[in-house]
């Protein structure tokens, strides 16, 4: 199999380097995540590598709380 060299930041690195699992190379990652994009399972499964799903329900509740209570106001064109 070929291999290519790429540059990528110590942001990028950190982010893939938390996805990572045990025994899991870095191209694994990358096609892991790139085989999963848009679509609701991949979404899913991303999220969950991200933290504890009730962190992030509760996030998004609140959330959802604040924009509910939010007031639109009208605007001129």
């Amino acid at each position: 199999m070929a291999h290519k060299t790429i540059t990528i930041s110590e942001e990028a690195y950190q982010a893939l380097a938390k996805m990572k699992k045990e025994r899991e190379s870095f191209t694994d990652v990358i096609l892991r995540v790139a085989s999963s994009r848009g679509s609701a399972f991949g979404l899913l499964r991303s999220l969950g590598e991200i933290g504890r799903p009730e962190d992030l329900a509760r996030n998004i509740e609140a959330s959802m709380k604040r924009t509910r209570k939010a007031e639109l106001r009208r605007t001129t064109v």
